[in-house]
């Protein structure tokens, strides 16, 4: 079985693979497991797993590969998986690399795809000199006066993070209503962070980096310098599925149709994970998780007859 994504949703589903007796192979395009997660939040605290009050992005990310290499996958890291073809006995998938994967059946868990974060308004020019738009090592913004642009999950994470290390965390939104959780949202601000609302950055000054950026409120035009050494970019990102779009697949505004059994419109191609789409969906981890186990025991028949869709239970004792 092949697994396209080495996310948390991927990882789950090369376990849970290798658990139903299958060999398994895993493509991704980042040089390293975890997803979005290692390489864009490695340190920040997920609240949403089942059994975890918290967890560390980096610390799910080595659970879930120590859970999956009890059944050695092969992992192909640093390749993205480019060309499908497929005959009445399987499927073929090519990576950019040139490497060639013969399988029965695929799950696709690739998440939101290549992703190209939005624009900042103060320009480009300042990324790398004190505009971030991930923050992988919390360490490096200890002690520094730290500006967070955006109203959703993500902005609120890092300042919840960044609060208890940095000399001053302040969030910036350019609405009134932020699109974050309103528990995170009462959380941070319980613990000091200033929200500015209804206003948004507009210039920047310093001379090797960042020092104080300007604020704009829009009620009225008034500006308000503020101290910055780091300006955190959680404005979102523009997603690109890639070659995937090429494949014949159903797609729903970039993002793959399933159904029930989370297949595609392809017989051997599944899918879990941020990448699918069906009425009712809920883009969670531990949804993931769940669309993972699904996709790989409906697909279990298509890679070996013999085996049925419903695996057992793993935790069950054997009957007397």
């Amino acid at each position: 079985m092949l697994i396209i994504g080495a996310g948390p949703s991927g990882l789950y589903a090369a376990y849970y693979a290798g658990f139903r007796g299958f060999s398994v192979a895993v493509v991704d395009a980042l040089p390293e497991p975890g997803g979005q997660i290692t390489a864009m939040y490695p340190e920040k605290d997920i609240f949403d797993v089942a059994g975890f009050p918290t967890v560390k992005g980096r610390a799910l990310v080595d659970g879930l590969l120590e859970q999956a290499n009890q059944f050695k996958p092969a992992y192909f890291l640093g390749e993205q998986a480019v060309a499908l073809s497929d005959d009445a006995s399987g499927v073929t998938v090519t990576t950019d690399a040139g490497t060639t994967i013969r399988a029965k059946a695929i799950v696709i868990t690739s998440g939101i795809g290549s992703f190209k974060p939005r624009p900042i308004p103060i320009g480009e020019e300042w990324v790398g000199r004190g505009v971030v738009y991930f923050v992988p090592q919390l360490a490096e913004h200890t002690d520094k006066d730290v500006v967070i642009i955006g109203g959703g999950d993500s902005a609120f994470d890092w300042a919840w993070a960044l609060q208890p290390i940095a000399r001053s965390v302040t969030l910036v939104h350019r609405r009134d209503q932020f699109r974050a959780h309103a528990s995170m949202v009462d959380k941070v601000r319980d613990a000091g962070v200033r929200l500015i609302t209804s206003a948004e950055i507009s210039d920047a000054r310093g001379a090797d980096g960042i020092t104080e950026i300007d604020v704009t409120y829009k009620a009225d035009g008034s500006v308000e310098s503020l101290p910055a050494n780091t300006v955190v970019a959680a404005l979102g990102f523009i997603a690109n599925i890639g070659p995937l779009a090429d494949w014949g697949l159903q797609l729903e505004k970039r993002r793959l149709l399933v159904d029930t059994t989370m297949r595609t419109n392809h017989e051997r191609v599944y899918a879990a994970g941020d990448i699918t789409t069906y009425p009712g969906k809920v883009p969670l981890i531990s949804v993931g998780f769940g669309e993972a186990a699904t996709a790989v025991n409906n697909a279990a028949p298509l890679v070996d007859p013999s085996h049925g869709v419903f695996p057992g239970h793993s935790s069950g004792e054997s009957a007397g």
